[in-house]
């Protein structure tokens, strides 16, 4: 769905009634949480243990913090009671070591949303990822979040999905090949890739959910910037002051780790690659930083750890 405006936006009346965001101390929800204080929007995090370090963290930041667990439907609504909005997202088994299965992060996300309904919120916004569409793509921690898609827009509360390209932070874990001058992904040197970084989706949701009337009901592709393999290499080498050679994950890496092999086949296919509209994204979203651009600012210690010799291996999300 197009995401090119036919008004312009302005809050829709939330007074002091707070956002609910899940996933507070991760890459995503943390996005957020800080987007929506840079708002100074009031903030309230569901975390399963208040008494955490990350979570004393954001209480110090004046973020309300209050327990909550996804397989507790009780304290799901609890926690969403007089809130103006809800962010969902759910851990997922695609992340290494989540411990979650395919069939927990579809319960999860539809207990989110069902908790959002019995509320009475007035906008939820769920993310998903960019490779979600009518066809299942046989990679489980995708089309989990079909499935759940498909539960929130059936609900009544006004919704908002985003579906984020590839984060640019990926592009930078252990094993890229960089200390040794190479660098390694899932693009060919010549297939161009959508990325973004996850500054930005915190700053497209608190944006988003300013304005629930002109955004509920749209389902919004997000990227900040679309490159080939050879490409993002270059943008490296420049940070680098020396030559940087793209090569993709060699095929018998693809074959023998089925997980990234089917990654790879749907990049190949175009659903993974992305589909967003880059010049209607930033018209409405001016911010979206560049690989280069983020590379210079938020992804400047990464870059840097990413120098640092490791034996370790490739992820997607």
């Amino acid at each position: 769905m197009s995401t090119t405006p036919s008004t312009t936006g302005s809050d829709d009346g939330p007074g002091d009634r707070p956002v609910v965001v899940l996933g507070a101390t991760g890459q995503q929800g943390g996005a957020v949480v800080r987007a929506l204080r840079e708002r100074g929007r009031a903030v309230r995090a569901v975390v399963r243990d208040p008494a955490g370090a990350r979570a004393r963290t954001l209480a110090a930041g004046g973020v309300e913090v209050v327990p909550g667990d996804l397989d507790d439907a009780a304290s799901l609504r609890s926690a969403m009671t007089g809130a103006h909005g809800v962010f969902s997202v759910q851990p997922s088994s695609g992340q290494a070591g989540s411990g979650v299965t395919d069939e927990d992060e579809v319960r999860f996300g539809l207990a989110v949303a069902d908790a959002a309904q019995a509320a009475g919120v007035a906008h939820l916004v769920y993310s998903s990822a960019n490779a979600v569409g009518p066809v299942p793509t046989g990679v489980g921690h995708v089309d989990t979040k079909a499935r759940i898609e498909e539960h929130v827009r059936a609900l009544p509360t006004p919704s908002t999905v985003i579906r984020p390209a590839a984060f640019m932070e990926i592009l930078l874990l252990p094993g890229s090949g960089l200390p040794d001058g190479r660098f390694s992904f899932l693009a060919r040197p010549d297939q161009a890739m959508q990325f973004i970084a996850a500054r930005d989706v915190g700053r497209v949701v608190a944006q988003v959910l300013a304005a629930p009337s002109r955004w509920a009901g749209r389902t919004v592709e997000l990227a900040g910037d679309a490159l080939t393999g050879d490409a993002l290499a270059a943008v490296l080498a420049g940070h680098l002051g020396r030559p940087v050679e793209y090569r993709r994950i060699p095929d018998d890496v693809l074959a023998r780790e089925r997980l990234l092999g089917r990654l790879a086949a749907l990049v190949d296919d175009g659903r993974l690659a992305g589909r967003a509209d880059l010049d209607a994204l930033r018209a409405d979203f001016p911010f979206l930083l560049r690989f280069d651009d983020w590379l210079a600012g938020p992804g400047s210690a990464l870059l840097d750890a990413a120098l640092r010799p490791t034996s370790g291996g490739v992820s997607l999300r």
